[in-house]
């Protein structure tokens, strides 16, 4: 049948399983929005206050569902305010896919109206970057797009449109999605791991966010307990392993458990599952686990030796790779070291009171009115850093967070893309006012669409994370992170029409946090804590493990 470039895009999108997109309408996607409105029974538009928020609510759509997010925009401002969406679900390998418009053909590369080069902008922060020349290549570019997205190490893909070829028509015919089998590199040397694993006596698994992306929580659990060894993750990697699972340690890195950080330290074999070694976890690169063999399993066969050298590698999709080695190996057990981790936990929590609330009181209670399902999101600062430390997840996909790209401002859009793709599954954003500053426009969308999102601001009044820094390495100069902002973030949210709570003394806490999650709506509290607080331990950049600091004045 005949269809213009506007209908083969809804068709395709179909084809590929797609029910939701996220968008804000402009000129050169006119004709797009015209399908959509015809394809309205089909598929559901979600349009937010800024498309940067659209990319990060299909972002966090996809990371709480395991489905490929969608995003449209219009050209020029509209398409490079997808950017740094984009790069934060590249550098956390998240599936999306980007349809932009553009000015029509004949005006390319002429300085037209709302005309950019997206295709170019967008190729280094994408796996993939097309435009689209041809009505005849529209719909096999879509479908490779979305191949492209969800094969291999997953990640965006954007598609530049030019308008006219949004009303051009040609012949469609439909086609299946492409289903490749999981990638398995051959001759894999499993018999080496399973060697090294046996000459082991402190193993020490760190699991990374391939483990969420592969959907191998139940081959990462079955693999800890054969093995008998401890566990900890990355920040992508949380929810990979149950919290509550004796196995399970927390987190690693530079904010990560001062239990992780003597494992790396001690571990005489350390098994990275679908995690990079990036700065934030290894710190000195030429000593990290320096005193272990590593084994390092990850479906990038480029992440392999890119920052710490390796002793054993297997490259291919985890939930493959990992099941086949834990049918390879016998049952081991190492009790005398996970006793050893345990004397470490007690050193774990190192926080003290305060005449404020404190994130340790707000986010213990919020911990403990929470289910398994329940998801939390954060923005990038101390409040993802304690969120992080303190919270449990016991399933994969509860925890959405920027891990590599940091972006501040991520929190609130995939707070919106987690709930409208889990059928408004509650959510929790933990937020800090310097992170919320940059995203609160988005208010409106959870108002617009009833999403039962409950707000946490983490409100020090201060840029806390940046402050934190110049505390330790700055000698306390304090350069523009102590922003004497007045905002009142629960009229700010009464003024979108969302119920806002501000929260002083710490006996106010659960009442506002059971009142807030009672209402089965959108809801912000303003939680002012003291600028003082500090994210501990803290492993110095660069450093290792030895470095951590437990305590600051």
């Amino acid at each position: 049948m005949k269809l213009n470039g506007s209908d083969i895009i809804a068709e395709c999108l179909l084809e590929q399983g797609v029910d939701t997109v996220f968008g804000y309408p402009g000129g050169a996607v006119l004709n797009i929005y015209d399908a959509l409105y015809k394809y309205s029974d089909k598929i559901k538009h979600i349009l937010t206050a800024h498309e940067q928020g659209a990319s990060h609510a299909a972002d966090g759509y996809a990371r709480a569902t395991g489905k490929t997010g969608v995003v449209i925009a219009t050209s020029g401002p509209g398409a490079t305010n997808l950017i740094t969406g984009l790069a934060t679900a590249k550098m956390d390998s998240s599936p999306v896919v980007a349809i932009v418009g553009n000015v029509t053909r004949d005006c390319l590369g002429r300085d037209s109206f709302q005309e950019v080069d997206i295709k170019s902008i967008a190729a280094p922060v994408t796996k993939k970057s097309f435009q689209v020349m041809s009505i005849e290549e529209l719909a096999d570019t879509i479908r490779e797009a979305f191949h492209i997205a969800n094969s291999g190490r997953k990640g965006p893909v954007l598609i530049d449109v030019p308008k006219d070829i949004t009303a051009a028509v040609t012949e469609y015919d439909s086609a299946k999605p492409v289903s490749d089998k999981p990638y398995v590199k051959p001759n894999n040397d499993i018999q080496k791991a399973c060697e090294l694993l046996r000459n082991s006596s402190r193993p020490f698994i760190y699991a990374g966010g391939g483990i969420i992306s592969s959907n191998a929580a139940d081959e990462l659990l079955a693999f800890a307990e054969k093995i008998d060894a401890p566990v900890c993750c990355s920040l992508m990697g949380i929810g990979g392993m149950p919290a509550d699972h004796e196995l399970y340690f927390g987190n690693l890195g530079m904010h990560g458990m001062y239990s992780t950080g003597m494992a790396t330290l001690n571990a005489d074999c350390i098994i990275a599952l679908g995690a990079r070694f990036s700065d934030r976890v290894a710190g000195d690169r030429e000593r990290f686990g320096e005193n272990a063999t590593i084994i390092h399993f990850d479906i990038d066969e480029n992440e392999i030796d890119k920052n710490v050298k390796t002793d054993c590698a297997i490259i291919g999709d985890i939930k493959s790779t990992l099941a086949e080695l834990t049918a390879s190996i016998e049952q081991l057990e190492h009790r005398q070291w996970l006793n050893q981790l345990r004397q470490w936990q007690k050193n774990d929590d190192v926080y003290s009171g305060s005449d404020y609330p404190t994130p340790q009181q707000i986010l213990g209670v919020v911990n403990e009115m929470k289910d398994d399902n329940d998801i939390i999101t954060t923005d990038v600062g101390q409040h993802q850093m304690w969120t992080a430390q303190l919270c449990s997840f016991n399933k994969p996909r509860t925890f959405l967070t920027s891990g590599g790209l940091g972006t501040m401002g991520f929190g609130m859009g995939a707070a919106i893309g987690a709930s409208i793709g889990c059928d408004k599954s509650r959510v929790t954003l933990i937020t800090g006012d310097g992170s919320f500053h940059m995203n609160l426009n988005e208010l409106v969308t959870l108002k617009s669409y009833n999403l039962p999102v409950v707000v946490c601001v983490m409100n020090n009044m201060v840029l806390g994370m940046v402050r934190q820094w110049q505390k330790l390495f700055y000698g306390h100069r304090f350069s523009q992170t102590d922003p004497h902002r007045a905002t009142d973030f629960a009229a700010v949210a009464e003024g979108f029409g969302v119920k806002g709570f501000t929260v002083t003394r710490p006996e106010q806490i659960e009442p506002v946090l059971k009142e807030a999650y009672s209402l089965n709506a959108p809801v912000v509290i303003d939680f002012h804590i003291s600028p003082d607080e500090n994210v501990l331990p803290m492993i110095p950049p660069g450093k290792t493990a030895e470095d951590m600091i437990m305590e600051l004045d």
